[in-house]
């Protein structure tokens, strides 16, 4: 993701609110389970609002918001200025197809709390935990690519 026509500068900060992002999604994901209350983690001072159910869902549909506008900024950048010049490595494909599954699962948790869409509870379940497993697996892979130096793309 550091093509030609991107400073420096301007890939610093996609990278730094890209990582901000996957890291607020991941604590207030969590949250919702409730898993910071039960093992008394919201207990250590500053960390209380992560108790709080409202907080945590409202913090996590602001970072949907922000990574769907970030993920349709770098797409439309690739596909209309940068597909010449970058290619997607093989990591960086597996790393899409698991954030596509992790925005498609959230997209339909989202629509199933309008208030005219219904699902059964068993799928319910069966999104939620599909869900979790996306995420899950691209924090796994996330972390993997972190300790091995794979990139997304690389320049042609």
């Amino acid at each position: 993701m550091h093509p030609d026509n991107q400073s420096p500068v301007q890939y610093k900060i996609i990278h730094a609110v890209y990582g901000i992002t996957v890291f607020f999604l991941s604590l207030s994901g969590f949250a919702q389970m409730p898993i910071f209350k039960r093992y008394y983690i919201a207990d250590i001072p500053g960390l209380g609002w992560l108790a709080r159910f409202y907080a945590t869902h409202y913090i996590h549909y602001l970072g949907a918001i922000l990574l769907l506008g970030l993920l349709a900024y770098l797409l439309s950048d690739y596909l209309l200025l940068q597909r010449n010049r970058i290619s997607i490595t093989v990591t960086g494909f597996i790393r899409s197809i698991l954030l596509t599954g992790i925005v498609l699962t959230g997209s339909m948790l989202v629509v199933k709390n309008l208030g005219d869409f219904f699902l059964s509870p068993s799928s319910i379940v069966l999104l939620d935990l599909c869900h979790l497993g996306f995420a899950m697996a691209f924090l796994t892979f996330v972390t993997y690519c972190r300790i091995f130096r794979k990139r997304w793309t690389i320049i042609q």
